[in-house]
């Protein structure tokens, strides 16, 4: 039976008595998008009679839980919120449904070239992006008018130095730039990878050895700690994606770098307090060939093994397709829409006549994986290094560097711990 003639059996099934109903349980993380769909999720329901069951998690916490579950074969979840990391190792080790049935009308070339290479394995699809990112500039323009200063397309960290101290003033709670710190693989290290790329340094040399021990790496963390004892907000290293959306949208934040989907919550009169003054621009760069962005999606996918992955597949033709975007925009706006994902978002006229749909695309369209470093590396990935081992040790790293922002050790020492763990873990893993 073809996936058209199964949903149509399956829909006049469930008029006439509810039968083939499941209720499917899905883990995603706690961010605005994420919880937006929970809340149209009704449409889905009356669709297709099937019932959906939220585990809400912040980040860190949802990276672990699916880990566990997914590799012990735990079976908790009919659907994971995953990423571009996860994807191809899963699915090289059999543990996701092939999404290689989508229906004709759902239209999967309309999928960004870029969002559906790294979330396939071996020319196949594993993984649905519910939205795609990479990472810019939201910056305060009244405060960088204040400073005299005007931003350029495509910045320089310096530039971003000199823009933050000017627009510092601790004394009324206003901190020239908002940086994660909070210590995680996909957190402070997602931000410090893109970062140190910009900066010439990279994980590993051609011959999997690690390069904390190196000068590129000293300039990229020394950079960093120094500018946010100067001009970031006390507590940083406790601070990741969402709690600095909530200092920016209150005004503390002068710049803030982060993800392009972002964008979207810290221009909301109804959430954000300075929603009439945001501007953007590229992630900076150094003058290397290489800004600070990453590439991401947040992703949906089907654990293999699960009992209703017919009801699983439905859900995720419906939360990825370009009829969710077109119920988001009528409920909530074109502004609110799932960013990142579709080129026929970014054809869309009334999207084009969003602020910051031009730059959350340029940023994505500048993002390489293939090609992430200045000097050539054995690895793929901007943010990541496309191993399993990596999100591990990655994160052990961003527990060294956090400490060394919170001022608990110096950054000679962080770099020298991240050198020896990271060593030993690919020596250990027979690198």
């Amino acid at each position: 039976m073809n996936n058209a003639l199964r949903a149509a059996t399956a829909l006049t099934l469930i008029a006439a008595g509810g039968a083939y109903a499941d209720t499917i349980t899905i883990a995603t993380v706690n961010n605005g998008d994420m919880v937006r769909m929970q809340g149209l999720t009704e449409d889905f329901t009356k669709k297709t009679g099937h019932t959906v069951e939220w585990v809400t998690l912040e980040e860190n916490v949802l990276r672990q839980r699916v880990t566990t579950d997914i590799s012990t074969n735990g079976g908790q979840f009919d659907i994971m919120t995953i990423g571009m990391y996860e994807t191809p190792i899963w699915a090289q080790n059999g543990w996701l449904v092939e999404l290689d049935d989508l229906p004709e009308s759902y239209d999967v070339d309309d999928i960004l070239p870029a969002m559906r290479g790294g979330l396939s394995y071996d020319n196949t699809l594993y993984a649905a992006p519910f939205y795609g990112e990479s990472s810019m500039i939201m910056y305060r323009t009244d405060l960088m008018e204040k400073a005299g200063l005007e931003m350029p397309e495509s910045p320089s960290w310096d530039f971003i130095v000199d823009a933050a101290n000017k627009m510092t003033d601790k004394e009324n709670e206003i901190y020239g730039i908002c940086l994660r710190g909070k210590a995680g693989w996909g957190e402070n290290m997602a931000f410090l990878t893109a970062t140190s790329n910009a900066f010439g340094a990279r994980w590993f040399d051609e011959n999997w050895q690690a390069q904390f021990d190196t000068e590129e790496w000293a300039n990229t963390l020394n950079f960093y700690v120094d500018l946010m004892t100067e001009a970031g907000p006390p507590g940083a290293s406790n601070n990741g994606f969402n709690e600095n959306l909530s200092l920016f949208q209150q005004g503390k934040c002068g710049m803030w770098i982060d993800a392009t989907v972002a964008a979207s919550f810290v221009t909301n009169p109804d959430d954000s307090t300075v929603a009439d003054k945001v501007g953007f621009a590229l992630a900076p760069n150094t003058g290397l060939g290489k800004n600070s962005n990453w590439l991401w999606a947040w992703a949906l996918a089907i654990p293999a093994g699960t009992d209703n992955e017919d009801a699983a597949k439905q859900f995720i033709e419906w939360a990825t397709s370009k009829e969710y975007i077109e119920l988001v925009a009528e409920n909530e706006g074109w502004a609110n829409v799932p960013p990142g994902a579709r080129k026929s978002l970014y054809e869309n006229e009334n999207y084009q006549a969003v602020p910051f749909s031009d730059m959350t695309l340029k940023s994505i369209l500048s993002a390489d994986p293939l090609n992430p470093t200045v000097e050539s590396v054995p690895y793929v990935g901007v943010q990541f290094v496309a191993i399993p081992e990596f999100a591990g040790f990655a994160t052990e790293v961003g527990q060294e560097f956090s400490a060394a922002l919170a001022g608990q050790q110096t950054v000679e020492e962080a770099l020298e711990k991240a050198q020896a763990l990271t060593t030993d873990a690919m020596e250990a893993a027979g690198y």
